[in-house]
């Protein structure tokens, strides 16, 4: 169990992030852990490379103002029932958290090395190591990887069972081979869907694009795409609180990581949403949109008011870089303005 102090991310979605410590303690221990050095300029070290995941104040805070509800609707999704709580997502966040979290740390071991502080950037490192490791293992479950080899694993066992029904069936021990014969029939339907995970993650093919900006067909809000699934990879219980199979597409459809304007719902943040309940706006939307993580997430935007992912967010999900180039006319105006 890895030891990370995450909590200025753990604060309450009044504070303006939605991650509760129950949430995050199902993979981390959210214990604070400093570094102390040698020397009487120890404690300044602490301070510099081993704050508690910090991101600066004004990430994390959002400002205290009216919160605008845009065309009066209360994100109540009449046509089925449902609020837009139904799609906050709290391993959604928590990948987000740990993305940060991992650049945070690969920022902080190249600023001691800087300093030549070579002992805290080991502990950095060390620290580093741990947290890629983890990334590692939960996207292999998620993204296929594993789903691939346990694929692999039950086509195995499936051709052991045919060999020992085979057997049965000559010894004329019909229980043991009707038995046999059911194992079998479980494992070749969870061989296939194994497979067909597998093979959606290599194949997959989006609507929408990392920062590009979208409006829930539903519930109408704005926001911008910050990660995407080629299938469903939440829990079944959030599928049917979210009501999933209700869809027409069902959970075999892309699915992505939103960052909702914090002007139109300042709680709700961070919802993973199924292709089919978003749209691309008509025109061009270049209205202000404000959440505590683009400005890690994002460069800014381009000339079509979509956001630029950085490249390591680019990166994590093999996604090339498109950017409108910005209009000097429009440009021009906003300055006239």
């Amino acid at each position: 169990m890895l030891a990370l102090s995450l909590s200025p991310a753990t604060a309450s979605a009044k504070s303006g992030v939605y991650a509760t410590d129950s949430s995050c303690r199902r993979q981390f221990s959210l214990t604070k852990r400093t570094f102390t050095t040698s020397g009487s300029d120890g404690q300044s070290h602490q301070s510099q490379c081993m704050q508690s995941f910090s991101f600066s104040a004004n990430l994390i805070a959002t400002r205290r103002r009216e919160v605008v509800v845009r065309a009066g609707w209360l994100f109540k999704g009449g046509e089925k029932g449902l609020d837009a709580s139904a799609e906050q997502s709290e391993s959604a966040n928590e990948d987000i958290l740990m993305f940060f979290f991992q650049m945070d740390l690969t920022t902080r071991v190249q600023y001691a090395l800087n300093l030549e502080q070579y002992d805290i950037a080991q502990q950095l490192r060390n620290k580093l190591t741990e947290v890629e490791a983890e990334v590692i293992k939960q996207q292999e479950a998620k993204r296929g990887s594993s789903s691939k080899s346990e694929a692999q694993d039950k086509a195995i066992s499936i051709i052991r069972l045919r060999a020992d029904l085979q057997k049965a069936v000559e010894t004329e021990d019909y229980a043991l081979a009707s038995k046999l014969r059911d194992e079998i029939s479980t494992l070749e339907a969870d061989s296939l869907a194994a497979s067909a995970k597998a093979l959606a993650y290599e194949n997959a093919q989006y609507a929408f694009r990392l920062g590009q900006k979208v409006k829930h067909k539903v519930f109408g809000y704005r926001a911008v795409v910050c990660g995407m699934d080629p299938v469903c990879c939440e829990s079944n219980s959030w599928m049917e609180a979210a009501q999933i199979q209700k869809l027409a597409r069902g959970s075999n459809q892309p699915f992505y990581q939103v960052l909702v304007d914090v002007y139109e719902d300042p709680n709700l943040l961070v919802t993973y949403v199924p292709e089919e309940n978003l749209v691309a706006p008509d025109q061009p939307d270049k209205d202000r949109f404000d959440h505590p993580y683009i400005s890690i997430l994002f460069y800014g935007m381009d000339g079509a008011g979509d956001f630029i992912p950085i490249k390591q967010l680019r990166e994590k999900y093999s996604q090339p870089r498109h950017e409108l180039p910005v209009n000097p006319e429009d440009q021009k105006d906003g300055d006239n303005a």
